[in-house]
């Protein structure tokens, strides 16, 4: 694509979006947020303002005030008026698609961090997608936060790949290799239920827009075993242990939302009072619009 600037033979395309995108880039939460009076009907000013702070960072935090109300409405309209639509069935989700956040014991759930008050760190979501299901859009919308914890560390992913390049070009060729992360396959009873699913990290969208698919989790994964892949991802994890200064750390509060492009981002541990945490997640095959 010509003057791309995540094409690794024009530097100064490359310069030029890096310029701009660390001029604009936010360095605190603050940066982020919008408020709102109802996430089901936004208004054009409310709307402008999220899909702003979007472009900008690849995501935006929504402060509603909507407080516990339970109605998935919330988070469907919400999605659908910022031009998100085709929502991801994983396995996990409830029948709408919308999938229901709370620590969870039963046998279709249990096994699976998401589902429990342990911490989760650094990934994108639906990693383990295949190509043509990768997850572009992302939803969080919080109903009860947990009574200690669950804050969640964000970082955009196209600073992600500027840290990275920066320190060698040879990593980000690294890991746009189309077998550079390989998630194993799934098996339920013996039976599999999805197969290895390897895939870059980096790619670029027909659109020209820069995806990324990761998990920091050292288990049931498989790197692609050549030097400058293995540099590239110990000199990433290295980053996301030692924070960065466009690293943002919040949690979200009964009537809050993250949305955003899919960037990465972390869980902490959380302790459950008597009102369980529940969090709704929507995941798309959709950009936000216009970003």
């Amino acid at each position: 694509m010509p003057d791309s600037p995540f094409a690794l033979d024009d530097d100064s395309a490359y310069q030029r979006w890096r310029e701009r995108k660390l001029e604009q880039a936010p360095t605190d939460l603050g940066a982020l947020i919008v408020e709102v009076r109802d996430p089901r009907r936004l208004t054009d000013a409310e709307r402008t303002a999220i899909l702003d702070r979007c472009r900008i960072a690849n995501m935006a935090i929504y402060v509603g005030a909507t407080g516990d109300d339970p109605d998935k409405e919330i988070p469907r309209a919400l999605g659908a008026s910022l031009g998100l639509h085709r929502l991801d069935h994983n396995p996990g989700a409830d029948e709408d698609a919308i999938t229901s956040l709370t620590v969870r014991t039963d046998a279709r759930h249990r096994d699976y961090i998401p589902y429990s008050n342990r911490p989760i760190s650094w990934h994108t979501d639906g990693y383990y997608n295949s190509p043509e299901h990768q997850i572009q859009g992302l939803l969080l919308h919080c109903v009860h936060p947990a009574a200690d914890g669950g804050a969640n560390d964000l970082l955009d992913h196209e600073i992600a790949y500027i840290l990275l390049r920066d320190r060698n070009p040879e990593f980000i060729r690294a890991l746009m290799h189309p077998e550079c992360m390989t998630i194993p396959a799934n098996h339920v009873d013996g039976e599999e239920v999805r197969p290895d699913q390897p895939g870059p990290v980096f790619s670029v969208r027909p659109d020209g827009r820069l995806h990324m698919r990761y998990t920091n989790r050292a288990r049931n994964i498989r790197w692609r075993d050549d030097p400058v892949t293995l540099e590239a991802v110990a000199t990433l994890k290295t980053l996301f242990e030692q924070g960065t200064d466009w690293s943002v750390r919040g949690r979200l509060e009964s009537g809050w939302g993250l949305i955003s492009n899919n960037v990465l981002h972390t869980r902490s541990g959380f302790t459950d009072g008597p009102v369980p945490r529940l969090i709704y997640r929507a995941r798309y095959y959709d950009r936000l619009q216009d970003t």
